[in-house]
């Protein structure tokens, strides 16, 4: 080991190695790929990071692990970490820098877990007309009376049989063609690419060829492979985002690029290529195809996503104004990506409408259509950060709001991502404060499991947002989100950070403590409440209307959302029940159209230009409605 070089264990996965001195307990984590919690992507601001250091020596590791082999306890760590969990040796990952050898401990609540992706495959109605074709052809063959060149035989029977012009070949696939046309005893099928150029000539008949539609999130991806013969999807699969490790946000990723010159954008986009092709294969698996029989992928994913995969620096979209190096849709061969498709495969990634509403909301937008509509429609995508839409045929307006923090778990004292062990409904008798809940990975609700049984690590978004409903509904906070004082239930205490609610009792969790919600817990999801509602209020003032006629629950998160609860919170205007409606993974849906309906990458490129995007930071009555909107409604 160099002198520069220390050892670094992490328990209880056992995973180890050599590390840099000076770099971090949270960067070394990431080096070593271990799953550590890291919500704010280390800037120090989420506290989800909490590791124990050992003070030991390990005579079956040879190493001899101390506390002072770190650097000294902080005054950023002091905000979540107390005196006596600092006795117990506990530090913020992200603050606390390598100076010797260190076995570090991963308490239960900050280790990371397999989100559980809910990206249900939607029946959507679709015209067939997909960018790639494939056309069976019986070629004469050459003889010395016609010598004509093997391309010059095929475009020519191309354009006698099908009225195709102008054609060009993808120049890997020209080196082969000799074999294929003579392997095939010149009956070959050519895929063609916008009836402009040939992917592949394969020999015989071939039925079946494949596309792939992609939605790149912030914190999940999924995949969709359709058959572009009749446009039925053959398989999906779907993962937590790799790039999770270099921040959950996307000004975690940015920052990180930016703080990592060198190679912080590699990295990430190698992350992202990386989990593509492990899906691809995936998928390609369970239809009984390779991946070399996949002709086509489009892709959707928010700004950041959408460059991070292309390979163009986000560092501009960090700061004012925000500017994209592109908006326009842009099509790329899946070999200059890395994708392990045929290698001329086209990669189509749709347009972008600004610097933080991107191509999943474009595909939103093309699959929702809210521009053929007469009603006044507000679409609202819940994610990592909040995008919303509102309008008709008249007129499409569309705003972005930092969101996702609180509703996704981050910067909540107990919050979590949508994992097994998290806590996802709640109910609150109104009588009594009693409480019963149901926890991801377990059927039965905790009023009939034995305490034991229930094992809750924390709290995810669709909890936060029912939990807080509930406690709005049965008293306990008021208007303004505080407190209500004279309540007398053993529910309520005073805690490190002023009042609080347990929602879990100690004997009901994983982590050895009780689960609660704190008055800055209740704060945090009231910004990111106030944002949405604030955000869609200024729209409606610019429209000069009310009222909304509909309200639409887009993306993975929106659909686990509960309607009502989401209204008595806030999330959004008034609208009644009967019009408010979750519809999945309409980004994913939108990809997948854009893949089985080449007229729909030109809707795509319309509607992102004809939408008008709002920047809520220069609307002047922004701050007014957002301070309005923080309180819950009557």
């Amino acid at each position: 080991m160099g002198a520069k070089q220390v050892t670094v264990v992490f328990q209880p996965s056992g995973r180890r190695g050599q590390i840099e001195k000076g770099k971090s307990v949270l960067e070394a984590a990431q080096e070593l790929g271990v799953a550590l919690e890291s919500v704010c992507g280390g800037k120090h601001v989420c506290g989800k990071c909490r590791v124990r250091i050992e003070e030991s020596f390990y005579a079956r590791d040879g190493l001899s692990s101390s506390r002072d082999h770190l650097s000294p306890f902080s005054a950023e760590e002091k905000k979540f970490i107390s005196p006596q969990e600092q006795e117990s040796g506990y530090r913020l990952a992200c603050v606390a820098q390598l100076k010797g050898d260190v076995l570090v401990y991963l308490p239960e609540e900050s280790r990371g877990k397999q989100q559980v992706i809910r990206k249900e495959i939607r029946d959507i109605p679709f015209h067939l007309n997909p960018a790639v074709k494939a056309y069976f052809t019986e070629l004469p063959s050459p003889t010395l009376e016609e010598p004509m060149g093997d391309f010059e035989r095929l475009t020519r029977k191309l354009n006698e049989k099908f009225g195709l012009e102008g054609l060009t070949i993808d120049y890997p696939t020209l080196k082969n063609l000799p074999h294929k046309v003579r392997e095939g005893n010149w009956q070959v099928t050519t895929l063609i690419w916008m009836d402009r150029e040939i992917l592949e000539v394969l020999p015989g008949r071939v039925e079946n060829y494949y596309g792939l539609a992609v939605d790149i999130g912030t914190t999940t991806v999924a995949l969709y492979l359709c058959n572009l013969k009749n446009g039925q999807v053959e398989a999906a699969d779907s993962m937590m985002n790799p790039q999770v490790r270099y921040g959950e946000d996307v000004m975690s990723r940015i920052t990180f690029a930016m703080q990592n010159p060198q190679d912080g954008l590699k990295r990430m986009q190698e992350a992202i290529i990386e989990g593509l092709n492990q899906l691809i294969h995936s998928v390609a698996q369970t239809a009984g195809i390779t991946p070399q029989e996949i002709f086509a992928l489009t892709v959707v994913g928010n700004t950041a996503m959408h460059h991070i995969f292309l390979g163009i620096t986000p560092l501009y979209l960090g700061v004012s104004p925000f500017s994209p190096a592109i908006h326009h849709s842009i099509d790329v061969k899946a070999r200059e990506l890395g994708l392990h498709l045929h290698p001329a495969a086209n990669v189509h990634v749709l347009p972008i409408e600004a610097g933080f509403v991107g191509a999943d909301n474009v595909g939103v937008l093309i699959s929702e259509t809210p521009y053929e509509k007469e009603e006044m429609t507000l679409l609202i995508d819940v994610g990592t950060n909040g995008e919303l839409v509102l309008g008709n045929k008249k007129r499409l307006l569309s705003c972005s709001c930092a969101t996702g923090p609180a509703l996704e778990g981050a910067h909540l004292q107990f919050g979590m991502r949508a994992a097994p062990g998290a806590i996802e409904r709640v109910r609150i008798d109104p009588q009594t404060l009693k409480v019963r809940f149901k926890v991801i990975g377990l059927e039965k609700w905790s009023d009939a499991c034995a305490p034991e049984e229930i094992q809750a690590s924390g709290i995810c978004g669709s909890g936060i947002i029912e939990a807080m409903a509930e406690m709005y509904k049965a008293g306990v906070l008021e208007k303004s989100g505080r407190f209500k004082g004279g309540l007398d239930s053993p529910r309520l205490r005073k805690g490190e950070k002023g009042n609080e609610f347990i929602l879990a009792k100690k004997e009901e969790t994983a982590i050895g403590r009780e689960i609660t919600i704190s008055l800055a817990d209740v704060r945090a999801v009231q910004m990111a409440k106030g944002a949405l509602y604030a955000g869609a209020k200024v729209m409606m003032n610019i429209l000069g209307i009310k009222r909304v006629e509909k309200v639409v629950l887009a993306g993975a998160f929106g659909s686990m959302i509960d309607r009502e609860r989401a209204l008595v919170l806030g999330m959004f205007p008034d609208c009644g029940l009967e019009n408010v409606f979750s519809v999945g993974n309409a980004a994913g849906d939108g990809a997948r159209l854009a893949l089985l309906d080449r007229e729909k990458r030109k809707e795509a490129d319309w509607i992102s230009r004809r939408i008008e995007y709002i920047e809520l930071t220069t609307v002047t009555t922004f701050m007014d409605e957002f301070v309005k909107a923080m309180v819950f409604p009557d």
